[in-house]
This record gives C-alpha cells, structure tokens and sequence, in this order.
C-alpha cells in the first residue's frame, strides 16, 4: 500500500489551539513507517509533532510565552555548562528522538553524551535519530495536564533516559526522575538541582523560574 500522508486543516488547527494536545489515531494500514512519518513532519513543519508508542500522531499547541521563555533560559544554562564541560550535546525541543518502544518524542532540553552522538551514522542524525538521551527536561505550564506529563516522564526512563526532570512552573516544584525507578520531588524553595552523574557539576538554581 502506498504511503497517505495527512494535512491539517484550519478548523483541526483551530480546534488543536484551544487545547494542550490534539491527538490523530490512524487506522491500522496507515501505520507509518519511519520515512514516511518524517515527510509527514517536514510537510507540516509549522506543527509541533510526536507520536506516542501505539503509533498515534500528537499535535501539541504552541508554547505560551512565559514558559518558552523559560525554556529559553534553561537551555541557556545547560548550554553553558556543556559549554565548560564538553562532554556531549544540548537540544532544544526541535530535535525529535526514537525510541525503543516506537515513540517519537521532542522534550523540551536534552543532552547526550559526545561518544554515544557520535557513534551514531550520519543517516541517522539527518532524521528523528534512534537514542534516548542521557538526560531530558519537560517544562509544564498551567494548561499543561500534570499526569500525562509525569507518564511521558515514566516513559523516558523506560526507555533507556538516565535522569529527567519534571520542571512544574505552576506547582513550582521539580519532579526528578532516576534509572533506577525512583521519583523525587524537590520544592523551589530546595533552592537548586543537581545534574547528578549523568550531568557531573551542572547545578541549576530554581529562582531562574521565579
């Protein structure tokens, strides 16, 4: 069967921004390959795309204004650390990654470390790579559902991610997810977070969120 690819059009658009997520569950025989789900996002690159493990296409509505500038923040300071360190690559919520279970997913800031990027063919980096990132960071503003965040966290570690944080702007807490299963949850107030050994020397000090 020949490839279907999908165009939204402006009332999905319109439905799609009032909400934090628009979900497209497709019939079994359009169940895209890799090549064809890539065209599909560089056919509707004015979206923010993923798709979950079950093979459903995720439009997610644009970030607001304050958490993008946070965003921003965060992947400034990660840069600079990375910057002193030189001990991998930063990416923004651009860089789509594959995942063991089938998942496409772009978190917010990622880092992996320099040998495992790498190793990795040049066909590969041109297209959502297949690696789960040594660390990722999800940023959850009001309109953002907590539950489905904190699942899609789970789903990182699962997957092989080493540390995530769950960096809650309106709770104003960070839930720290761990390889090895467990959860933390560290106040603002705590002041900062490590980067631990997956980050070694990377602290980011919370008032950046304030």
């Amino acid at each position: 069967m020949g490839v279907k690819l999908l165009f939204l059009n402006k009332k999905r658009l319109e439905i799609m921004v009032a909400l934090d997520e628009y979900v497209l569950r497709l019939p079994d025989e359009i169940r895209w390959d890799d090549a064809a789900f890539l065209a599909f996002c560089r056919m509707n690159d004015e979206l923010n795309i993923e798709r979950d493990a079950d093979g459903n296409i995720i439009i997610m509505s644009p970030t607001n204004t304050l958490s993008g500038f946070y965003e921003n923040k965060l992947l400034f300071i990660l840069e600079l650390w990375n910057h002193s360190s030189k001990l991998g690559y930063t990416f923004s919520s651009s860089a789509g990654f594959t995942f063991a279970d089938g998942s496409m997913r772009a978190p917010d800031a990622s880092f992996i470390l320099k040998a495992r990027f790498d190793a990795l063919p040049e066909s590969e980096k041109n297209q959502f790579a297949h690696i789960a990132p040594d660390f990722v960071a999800e940023l959850r503003s009001k309109t953002d559902s907590l539950p489905k965040l904190q699942l899609k966290m789970n789903a990182y570690i699962q997957n092989g991610v080493r540390l995530g944080w769950l960096i809650d702007l309106a709770g104003q807490e960070v839930w720290i997810y761990r390889q090895n299963g467990t959860v933390e949850l560290v106040p603002f107030s705590a002041g900062k977070v490590s980067g631990e050994e997956v980050l070694p020397g990377f602290e980011l000090e919370l008032s950046v969120f304030e």
